[in-house]
């Protein structure tokens, strides 16, 4: 088990409700490597996600979220 983790804000160009952030965070908690990622509702544009560099790179994270058909840039912590 590595002990290596990051944090890196996600910011999402869209305006996206609720339900959309839900499924972003749900997409990136099931990617390995990623142990935690969080929203506010109050600031619906930015993710902390806390990785594993080990495992993930951050530009996955980018694009998990156009996965979810969003565009995104990280910012770092």
């Amino acid at each position: 088990m590595s002990s290596n983790m990051s944090d890196v804000t996600l910011h999402v160009d869209e305006n996206t409700s609720h339900g959309e952030r839900e499924n972003l965070r749900n997409a990136l908690l099931s990617t390995s490597g990623i142990m935690a990622a969080a929203y506010h509702d109050e600031k619906p544009h930015l993710f902390v996600i806390e990785y594993d560099p080990d495992k993930i790179n951050s530009s996955e994270l980018i694009d998990i979220a156009k996965s979810c058909g969003l565009n995104s840039e990280l910012i770092g912590l």
